[in-house]
């Protein structure tokens, strides 16, 4: 299994760069042989299919990222540092996030709804291995990839690309969203940069709402460095547009939702088209 699949705009006329960290769907035999799960238990956690969602965007100009494992096994949206003690043996017990202490660390410990994935805990080196020969190799192509835009193009503009449950979030005063938009509160992107994004969901005819539940997690973090050029977005899409969450298994408005997606993604590359532009005059 590859770390990571990388679908190159060839070549790259937009700064921005489309991820999908967690829609792998292929798992490793001694994994689900280690696991107390079946697979589809198992693949409650995957942002399934949303590497489907973004078929349009090389013909765009813009690259595709995609983590080359499930994130049961490794999750790409955690520090390396983010180990829960109470999977991996030999790790010191310490002060943790909420993520760990929920299970929900770089090696995850549960799936949706609390389940636990092993019935015990697993070695240390077993841990080390997933980060060294998956999480890392993935983390360096993306900070290669941002680099080059930064340096080619005068920004980067990640947008990474999530699916939430049909129920995750209900607002008090605007009802349930199809899109969640993320930027750490305005330190991980510009603001113009989200409000373009905001735009052309809502111009597709999508509810947006910004920063609540969701407002960006370790890549949003470590990439989104505004001073230096690089912005970062998280997208989380509501998987009851398009998925069978109970099986899932696109729905019968897949299709429909995998064009007006292709629509959408060809719109957003647009928002880093001018950078190409601008760099091509500076040189003039």
């Amino acid at each position: 299994m590859q770390a990571y699949k990388f679908i190159e705009a060839a070549p790259a006329t937009t700064s921005v760069i489309f991820a999908s960290p967690h829609s792998a769907r292929s798992y490793p035999a001694d994994f689900l042989q280690a696991s107390q799960l079946d697979e589809l238990a198992l693949r409650s956690s995957e942002d399934a299919y949303v590497d489907l969602l973004l078929n349009a965007a090389p013909a765009a100009g813009a690259h595709v990222l995609l983590g080359g494992v499930p994130r049961a096994y490794v999750d790409y949206n955690r520090a390396a540092s983010e180990l829960d003690p109470a999977l991996i043996s030999g790790i010191a017990v310490r002060a943790m996030n909420a993520r760990i202490s929920s299970g929900l660390g770089v090696i995850p410990r549960v799936v949706a709804g609390g389940r636990a994935i092993y019935s015990g805990k697993i070695g240390r080196a077993q841990a080390q291995d997933r980060l060294r020969n998956y999480w890392q190799p993935y983390h360096d192509k993306l900070a290669s990839v941002m680099a080059d835009h930064v340096r080619d193009l005068g920004r980067a503009i990640l947008l990474d690309m999530h699916s939430m449950p049909r129920d995750a979030v209900i607002l008090r005063n605007s009802g349930r969203p199809d899109v969640v938009l993320g930027d750490r509160f305005g330190a991980s992107s510009r603001s113009d940069i989200v409000d373009a994004v905001a735009a052309v969901f809502t111009a597709a005819g999508l509810r947006v709402a910004r920063n609540a539940p969701f407002a960006g997690a370790y890549i949003a973090q470590r990439y989104g460095l505004p001073s230096v050029g690089q912005h970062v977005v998280q997208v989380e899409i509501d998987r009851g547009l398009y998925l069978d969450e109970a099986r899932v298994e696109p729905n019968a408005d897949f299709p429909a939702f995998q064009a007006l997606m292709d629509q959408i993604v060809t719109t957003l590359a647009e928002i880093g088209r001018s950078d190409r532009k601008s760099v091509a005059l500076a040189a003039e």
